[in-house]
């Protein structure tokens, strides 16, 4: 963004904002703690918080900041920490979008704002197959699919049929999976924020796919901190490479700035103990790699995004 664009974002007064947003159905909320609406639990306060009611009330919202060269950023998923400034200008939550609907062919529909639980426990109690490998992850649809999320068990893409996006002037696209490349955690998508997702799932025995859930859920609970707030892993894998071995190998399993540390489960996580702020991450951040880059000689590449200002 320019500086002559953020002076004019920065200038705007709540008039102008309700006149930007006028007959829109979701919830608006002004200097929005943004701490509930990201895993780690961390973060300073949107300007400008929307929640759309529905997929058309989104086109509405993006086609009204489009008319006004408005930059919107989407808040969700597992793996981004806000500064403690927050976010400046309009951000979207998709909470309020969470239709899911079965269709033939043994087909999920489902909206971006749907938690992965959920959506896991829907598929389960109609014998679908194919979701199990999110067990334990608690971000939503959406975020599963901007990051082409994934375990040891599978990834994101692996059922992806087809994507409903809002292109930047709020019109809707569905793109196939076959037009769409994924690599390792990200989906190469055009621009735009993404609305649904269809998953191509599979018929499978009710007991088998429930009983592979709870044995995943279970040997995440052991192996990382699923009752802790946190993002996911911080650092992307090296090749041939555990960025959680490297941490452990430079002694900074537990390591701790504040109330931010280095999960004892697994030490490619970091957890919020309580009232941990996004500058003490960004400095534990800072900590491990240069410890990793001391004891391995290994410069770790974040996978977590940060956002805001500081």
């Amino acid at each position: 963004m320019s500086r002559v664009a953020r002076k004019e974002q920065s200038a705007r007064t709540r008039k102008d904002w309700e006149r930007i947003l006028e007959g829109i159905r979701g919830t608006i909320t002004y200097e929005a703690s943004l701490q509930s609406y990201t895993s780690f639990r961390i973060g300073g306060p949107a300007e400008v918080l929307v929640e759309p009611a529905d997929v058309d009330d989104l086109c509405r919202v993006v086609a009204q900041a489009h008319a006004e060269r408005l930059p919107i950023f989407v808040v969700g998923g597992t793996n981004l920490l806000v500064r403690d400034g927050g976010i400046r200008g309009l951000v979207l939550s998709l909470r309020q979008l969470k239709a899911i609907r079965q269709e033939p062919g043994s087909v999920l529909y489902a909206e971006g704002g749907v938690g992965m639980p959920t959506l896991i426990g829907y598929a389960i109690r109609r014998s679908l197959a194919g979701l199990e490998w999110g067990a334990g992850i608690p971000g939503t649809v959406a975020g599963c699919v901007v990051m082409n999320a994934g375990t040891r068990l599978g990834e994101m893409k692996d059922s992806v049929k087809a994507v409903r996006m809002v292109d930047p002037k709020g019109r809707v696209m569905d793109i196939p999976a076959a037009e769409i490349p994924f690599s390792y955690r990200k989906a190469h998508l055009p621009r735009g924020i993404v609305a649904a997702v269809w998953l191509q799932l599979k018929p499978g025995a009710h007991d088998q796919i429930e009983k592979t859930v709870k044995e995943y859920l279970q040997y995440r609970k052991i192996t990382q901190p699923l009752t802790l707030p946190s993002a996911g892993c911080v650092f992307k894998n090296p090749p041939q490479d555990s960025a959680g071995r490297l941490v452990d190998v430079a002694g900074l399993k537990g390591a701790r700035v504040g109330d931010a540390q280095v999960s004892e489960k697994h030490a490619n996580f970091m957890v919020n103990l309580g009232h941990a702020r996004a500058a003490d991450v960004l400095a534990l951040i800072r900590k491990v790699r240069a410890g990793v880059k001391k004891a391995s000689g290994v410069t770790l590449e974040l996978e977590l995004k940060v956002v805001g200002q500081a």
